[in-house]
C-alpha cells in the first residue's frame, strides 16, 4: 500500500474492522516468543547518566510480557533513555532498525543497555526499532543502500509521518518486537489511528510493541501495560491515573481558561 495515493481512503478504514491493513501469518499462542522483563544488573553504577535516573536507579526489574506496553513521563524522565538501551540490549542497532541494518551517525546512545538483562521466551526473530528523533538518517542510510532500497520504496519522497506509517505497514504485520521511541512526533490523530490499528494486527499474528510517548491516544491503548516514569521511578498505573491524562482532560475541558492560568501574571 502507497499511503499518498490512498491516505484518506486507509484513515477511514482504521474505524472498519472488516477492512485490515495488512496479510500476516497467525502464530499460535502458546509457540509466541516473548520478551518477558527486563533486569538492571546489581553491578551496574549507580551515579553518572543514566544511572542516576529515578527510573533506572529504582527499576530492578520491569514486567514486558504484556503485547503491548506504554511507558509516560515527563521530558528527561528517561523513557527514551530506557526503551533504547531495551532496543540495544535486544540487538538492534541504537539509531533505529532491524538487527541486520546497521549505521551510524553519532554515538549518542547511553550505556545502559551493557547493565540491563533481558528474560525471554523463546526469543522473536525479527523486530524493529523505531525511532522519531533520527528516522531521517535511517531513511537516508536506506536510500544509499542498493540492497535495501527496493524493500522500503523512497522514504524521503513522501512526507516524514507518511513514511514512518508506509514503513511501519511493511515492517510490522509479521512476529516480532518492535520498540517505538515516540511514535507521535510524526504522526497526526489520524497517523496514530492507522498505527493503532497497525499494531492491533501485528499483535494477532505475534508481535509484541514497547512503546514511549507522550500521546494520551496511544497511551490508553486497550490492554496495554501501562507506566509512568517520574522522579518516584517506575510504576504500572492505569490510563486515568496518569499525569498526563489529568492534564490533558483539564485543558480539554476548558483550553481558553487552562491558557489563562498559565499566561495570565
Amino acid at each position: 500500500m502507497r499511503w499518498s495515493a490512498a491516505g484518506r481512503a486507509d484513515v477511514a478504514a482504521a474505524f472498519d474492522p472488516g477492512v485490515r491493513l495488512g496479510v500476516g501469518h497467525v502464530v499460535s499462542q502458546r509457540r509466541r516468543a516473548r520478551l518477558l522483563r527486563a533486569v538492571v544488573d546489581p553491578d551496574a553504577p549507580s551515579d553518572g547518566h543514566p544511572f542516576d535516573l529515578a527510573v533506572v536507579r529504582g527499576l530492578g526489574e520491569v514486567d514486558l510480557s504484556a503485547s503491548v506496553t506504554v511507558l509516560s513521563g515527563d521530558n528527561g524522565s528517561g523513557k527514551s533513555t530506557l526503551v533504547e538501551a531495551i532496543a540495544v540490549a535486544a540487538g538492534f542497532n541504537p539509531e533505529g532498525g532491524s538487527r541486520n541494518l546497521r549505521f551510524a551517525t553519532e554515538h549518542t546512545h547511553s550505556d545502559l543497555h551493557h547493565h540491563l538483562s533481558l528474560r525471554w521466551r523463546g526469543q522473536h526473530e525479527w523486530g524493529w526499532f523505531l525511532r522519531a528523533e533520527s528516522f531521517y538518517a535511517m531513511a537516508t542510510h536506506v536510500q544509499r543502500d542498493g540492497d535495501l532500497r527496493g524493500g522500503f520504496g523512497d522514504l524521503h519522497e513522501v512526507s516524514h509521518g507518511e513514511s514512518f506509517l508506509d514503513l511501519a505497514l511493511g515492517r510490522f504485520l509479521r512476529p516480532g518486537l518492535y520498540v517505538l521511541d515516540e511514535p507521535e512526533a510524526a504522526l497526526s490523530i489520524h497517523g496514530q489511528m492507522v498505527l493503532a490499528r497497525l499494531i492491533a494486527e501485528s499483535v494477532e499474528v505475534g508481535g509484541q510493541f514497547i512503546i514511549a510517548t507522550h500521546s494520551p491516544f496511544l497511551l490508553a491503548y486497550p490492554g496495554a501495560t501501562v507506566y509512568e516514569l517520574d522522579d518516584q521511578g517506575i510504576t504500572p498505573v492505569a490510563f486515568d491515573e496518569l499525569a498526563a491524562t489529568s492534564l490533558w482532560r483539564r485543558f480539554l475541558d476548558d483550553p481558553e481558561h487552562f491558557y489563562q492560568q498559565l499566561l495570565d501574571p
